[in-house]
């Protein structure tokens, strides 16, 4: 038996009030979207995701890892290989990237459990994590939000079977964003869900119900994406779906999370299921793509993790609009960016274990952690007599911080702290915060975050995030 073993998620904490795009003042309650900080973008929230996924299950068990985005920004450069650097996974994991269609995170999870099934691969890790943008003040922006969520597939400990799956393909121009462009545009909304949106989820969710041999009100949840709060009427009255069976929208909390979107309202039903149930999850885009599922007992014994509703208690609102054009690059500077190559990829290539797999290294003879990794034990004096250890999942405390108004940020100031982590001292940038938030002893996690981008390019490193004790990741 195949199925989901595992399941993660990760919303940015900065939100934007909506109210900020029309020019009006923010009001407490009122609806927002959930926006990917300055120093964030697609590979980081999935390895967010795939950290909250994979909790303390041991990283060797992964044998491949499926990234799906619409969003992501390199050619000829994989996401996947990135991501599973910074979870430290196998050098012989499987790495795939999958795009194009706003369904490919589900289809991707489809195809990782017929994977499994197959004898293919044992565990597979499918993370979805888009960060669409609509053009400032246009028809998209309110309803376009970023997150990322994340699937291990297996025939172990199995907390949702697969019990049948159905998708449909149609031609129809409804979203686009060309190659090189920034904005996601669409055509008519009524046209869009009139013609597009409503028949293409009926039909999928009509064929799967005939495939299964089950009928709708077998469903207890009904992960269901929809482009607005209004759009899914047509759906449920087609199909019989009950208003006590759709799964919270997420509509004014985070928004349209695109490749990511029906993962997450997945993600979202699986946090309140009991065994015995059955849900059900569909995605739209070029068609539509539905999956069907079987609650099973194992859900029980899943560790806990932020999820969804972990990440959407945790929010920071932004105070302007012109701070949220600022952390999209869309605000004018006093400085174009740099047309140079950047950092080194010589550079790149040897300190990448540090850098994206935050990997220091314990000396063998005294047990002292190092990090950056060096030849001698500066406890004692012990030479080339270290093993790897890795700290992502590791906290520390603040023995020192500074505020550095100079480095460019969305909203400065730039935080920078010397964390000890048993025994050994990092400096890192802290994310997340305010000024009157640090202190010393403050208590930290990790985060794998992007520092700056040269060259063209994005270059990622670890950050300190305050941390409490009630905190699960």
């Amino acid at each position: 038996m195949s199925g989901i073993r595992a399941y993660g998620a990760y919303i940015p904490r900065t939100r934007l009030p909506l109210a900020l795009i029309q020019g009006r003042a923010a009001k407490d309650g009122g609806p927002e979207k959930a926006v990917a900080g300055d120093d964030e973008d697609v590979v980081t929230m999935a390895v967010a995701a795939g950290l909250d996924c994979l909790g303390d299950l041991e990283r060797s068990e992964v044998d491949a890892l499926i990234f799906a985005s619409t969003s992501y920004a390199q050619r000829e450069k994989q996401a996947a290989t990135v991501v599973a650097r910074a979870l430290d996974l196998r050098r012989d994991v499987q790495t795939q990237d999958v795009s194009g269609s706003l369904r490919c995170g589900s289809t991707a999870l489809e195809n990782a459990v017929q994977a499994v099934s197959s004898g293919g691969a044992r565990n597979v890790l499918v993370i979805a994590s888009d960060c669409r943008m609509g053009s400032p003040r246009g028809v998209l922006e309110a309803k376009l939000g970023d997150g990322a969520a994340a699937f291990l597939v297996s025939q172990d400990e199995v907390i949702a079977k697969l019990t049948g799956a159905h998708s449909v393909s149609n031609e129809f121009q409804d979203y686009w964003r060309g190659d090189g462009e920034n904005f996601t545009h669409a055509w008519e909304d009524r046209f869009i869900i009139q013609e597009g949106y409503t028949p293409a989820m009926i039909e999928v969710l009509q064929d799967l119900l005939a495939g299964t041999g089950q009928k709708i009100g077998d469903f207890k949840t009904a992960a269901v994406v929809s482009p607005d709060a209004r759009s899914i009427g047509g759906v449920m009255k087609g199909v019989g779906l009950s208003r006590d069976q759709v799964q919270d929208l997420l509509i004014g909390r985070v928004g349209n999370t695109g490749a990511a979107y029906g993962l997450m309202l997945l993600a979202a039903s699986l946090e309140r299921a009991q065994p015995g149930e059955h849900l059900l999850a569909a995605s739209y885009g070029d068609g539509a793509h539905a999956m069907a599922f079987s609650v099973e007992e194992p859900i029980r014994n899943l560790p806990p993790r932020l999820g969804i509703s972990g990440h959407l208690d945790r929010r920071r609102p932004l105070k302007s609009y012109d701070a949220y054009l600022k952390s999209r690059g869309l605000g004018a500077g006093e400085w174009e960016t740099s047309k140079d190559l950047g950092l080194s990829a010589t550079i790149r290539f040897r300190e990448r274990d540090a850098d994206i797999g935050f990997i220091g290294a314990r000396c063998t003879s005294c047990g002292q952690i190092h990090f950056p990794r060096q030849r001698v034990c500066y406890s004692c004096r012990a030479k080339d007599s270290f093993e790897r250890v890795r700290l992502s999942d590791r906290t520390g405390t603040v023995l020192s911080y500074t505020f550095d108004f100079f480095f460019p940020k969305a909203e400065p100031p730039t935080i920078v702290v010397i964390t000890e982590v048993d025994g050994c001292r990092i400096q890192v940038q802290m994310a997340d915060a305010e000024p009157t938030d640090v202190k010393l002893d403050l208590p930290v996690r990790f985060t794998f975050r992007k520092i700056h981008d040269a060259g063209g390019k994005p270059n990622y490193f670890w950050k300190a995030l305050p941390f409490s004790p009630g905190d699960v990741s």
